[in-house]
Order: structure tokens, then C-alpha cells, then sequence
């Protein structure tokens, strides 16, 4: 029986909102390769993707076409709005291998649809080999990027949207406050990261959570320096270090990402130093960000706080999150960073992540963030603080 995170229509709005897109450009047919793409405009949940699968979606025809591993097809009948008829599996004698590669069995499907194909070029989930079995399988069809046309037709939310990413963000709070419960002088790394992991799929309120895009980010002590290391499987937590939690839950694939930071002992005065600036930062950015803003204008307006301050932000400050799979949940599109055009507009969410990484440590602040009418709403209730544990 399915059950599906929205009504059929709700889907039907996306692709059509795509198709927009591919008549705006001129593209008949479109080749949707990203998991969180695919689940955006179908549903489709299956953890089948170490295999080619994909969306195509025509200019003329109403509803994407699924294809992928023949065993992996029930899956699309249970967790995609897709009639029978647009769903299609391929034998396994094209599973990884080396005499017959699946584009080729895509090429059969596309040929004959139309004179321009798009794929999603600059992805995960593309090769130069992909690309160049379609060059030989289709002759005389130009094929272009995409150019993350999916990813930036996800960066408005609905209501049904933001209602799962709020979900989220209740999960990502217990999830936290768990994780600085347990971290002690004494505790296995390892322990911690546990927790965090069970409590991030055990959900809150009655509903559970899924397991997120990116494993939790757990550093401590000198590996804090970097942005994206997680536990040491073998440490035990020590006076004197510094913990990062970069904790990211999700629900229905939408989450909720939020950093903070922990301190073991009695945090040093330049540790201080730092956490008050990040914070101030934070809070002053957040007050002034609207739609209309441009995001390289959201970032000058936090490196405006840092002025005078001694701590410097070399990398971008935020970025669109949402619906996401591994192994990231940001949606690349909007960047906070300088040159980035993008206008927030209502219905965005934004995960504004100022982190900062020294030669021995690192401090992490960070607010998901709603566009409104007229400013921006937190989309987590969490102290910004530097935690003492």
C-alpha cells in the first residue's frame, strides 16, 4: 500500500514547475540523476542508488518516467505517485558491467523523444562515461547540463514542506540536547556518536526520523580545526577539549541541520573570545536578513561584525538546505559568499553556518533559517552559546 509524503498533485506541481524551466531553454527531455531529485519529483525512496536509476522527464508528457535496477522496481511502485507505465527495469546483465552499460538502455527509451537532452552533469551521480554511451546512443540529439535545474526549483518550500523540516528541527533539539548530556571527561567518542545516531532515527512526538545525508560531525580536541571530521572511534573525551556537534535530523529526507559547540573544563579566554564574536555575529546578521537580500549581501553584512574583532571567515557563511540524501544536505544553489546573486525569497531556508576553523581548533554557531514576508524566522529554538560540559 503507498504512502506518500504528499498528494499526487503536489507532485505534479514540481514537475510542472521543471518543465517550465526545460521550455524557458529549449530541452525536450530531461535526465534526473540526483536521489533527492528523484524523490522531489516522484517520491521515489530507495536505497538502490549505488546502481543507475533516474527520472526522465519529457516536455510533452505529463507524468517522469522511473528506470532502474529490475529488482529495485517495486520500489518505485510503492513509493512513487508514477503510473505502471512509467516504470522501467532493466535486467541485471547491466548491473556494473563491463560488456553492456545502462545509458544504453536509457538511450533506447530517450531516442526518438526529442533533438535536446539534459542531464545533471555537475552531480554525484554523473560520469564521463554515462555521458559519452548517450553521445553513441543518441546521434544528432544535443546534450546539455541541466545546470541543477531541480535543485534550484527545490529552494522554495511549501507549507507541507517546512512543516517536515520543523519536524526535523524538534528531532535535531533532543538529538543535541542528548549529545551534550553524555559528553564528560571519561566517555567514549564513540558512546556519544551512538546516542546521537539512535536518537536521530527514534524521532520525538510520535513520529521518527530518517537517517540524515551527512553522518553526525562529532570532532574533538585538535581534529575541531577541521570542518568536516566526526568521532575518533578509539577517544576517550579529556579535560581540555573542545567539542564540535554538527548534527543534521531529517523527516521524510527534509532536515533540520544545526552546530554548536562544547568546551570540557574551563573554556581558555581566546576560546571566549572567539564564541562571543561568532554569536554576536550571528545574531546581528540574522536581524538584518529579509527577502530581497542578495546572499553575497547577507555574508558582507556578517563580515562587517568581524571587523576589529581579530577573527577572520575566509569560506562561505550558509548555504539552502532541505530535501537531501548522502552524501550532503545542502541543495547547491544559494551560497552565502561573495558573488552570489542569488535574491533570498520567501519560502527559502537557509542554513547560516559561520563556522571557524584555527591551526588547533574550531568553533561552531549555526542558525537554520527561514525567509518570511518580511525578515526570517529561526527554524530551531537552541541557546547560542559556547556549552560547558
Amino acid at each position: 500500500m503507498k504512502t506518500l509524503p504528499f498528494e499526487s498533485a503536489e507532485y505534479a506541481r514540481r514537475v510542472n514547475l521543471v518543465k517550465q524551466t526545460m521550455d524557458r531553454r529549449g530541452i525536450e527531455m530531461l535526465l534526473v540523476l540526483d536521489p533527492s531529485h528523484m524523490n522531489y519529483l516522484s517520491g521515489f525512496d530507495g536505497w538502490s542508488f549505488y546502481v543507475h536509476q533516474g527520472l526522465l522527464i519529457f516536455l510533452d508528457e505529463e507524468h517522469p518516467h522511473w528506470f532502474g535496477r529490475a529488482q529495485d522496481s517495486n520500489a518505485a511502485r510503492l513509493t512513487t505517485y508514477l503510473p505502471e507505465e512509467n516504470i522501467h527495469g532493466y535486467k541485471d546483465e547491466y548491473v556494473q558491467s563491463r560488456y553492456i552499460h545502462t545509458m544504453e538502455y536509457v538511450g533506447a527509451l530517450l531516442r526518438g523523444r526529442g533533438k535536446r537532452l539534459a542531464i545533471e552533469m555537475d552531480g554525484y551521480w554523473c560520469n564521463p562515461k554515462m555521458e559519452k554511451v548517450l553521445h553513441r546512443e543518441l546521434p544528432g540529439v544535443e546534450i546539455v547540463d541541466a545546470e541543477n535545474m531541480v535543485g534550484w526549483a527545490k529552494t522554495i518550500k511549501s507549507q507541507s514542506e517546512i512543516s517536515y523540516i520543523r519536524q526535523a528541527g524538534a528531532i535535531t533539539v533532543e538529538t543535541m540536547n542528548i549529545a551534550l548530556e553524555h559528553i564528560r571527561e571519561g566517555v567514549a567518542e564513540r558512546e556519544v556518536a551512538a546516542l546521537v545516531s539512535a536518537s536521530q532515527i527514534r524521532g520525538v512526538n510520535g513520529y521518527g526520523g530518517d537517517s540524515p545525508a551527512i553522518f553526525p560531525i562529532l570532532p574533538s580536541a585538535e581534529r575541531t580545526s577541521s570542518a568536516h571530521l566526526t568521532y575518533d572511534s578509539d577517544r576517550l573525551y579529556q579535560k581540555g577539549d573542545v567539542v564540535l556537534l554538527e548534527i543534521g535530523s531529517a523527516r521524510h529526507h527534509y532536515h533540520a541541520p544545526l552546530s554548536r559547540t562544547a568546551f570540557i573544563g574551563e573554556a581558555p579566554a581566546d576560546l571566549r573570545h572567539v564564541a562571543d564574536v561568532v554569536v554576536n555575529g550571528l545574531q546581528k546578521t540574522l536581524s538584518r536578513i529579509g527577502p530581497g537580500i542578495t546572499a553575497e549581501e547577507v555574508e558582507r553584512i556578517w563580515r562587517e561584525q568581524l571587523v576589529g574583532t581579530g577573527v577572520e571567515k575566509p569560506s562561505r557563511v550558509g548555504y539552502s538546505f532541505g530535501l537531501a540524501f548522502v552524501p550532503d544536505w545542502g541543495e547547491k544553489s544559494v551560497s552565502l559568499r561573495p558573488g552570489d546573486k542569488s535574491v533570498l525569497q520567501k519560502g527559502m531556508t537557509i542554513h547560516f553556518m559561520p563556522g571557524i576553523w584555527l591551526d588547533t581548533y574550531g568553533f561552531e554557531c549555526s542558525e537554520p533559517f527561514l525567509v518570511t514576508d518580511s525578515g526570517c524566522e529561526k527554524l530551531i529554538e537552541y541557546p547560542q552559546k559556547l556549552f560547558i560540559c
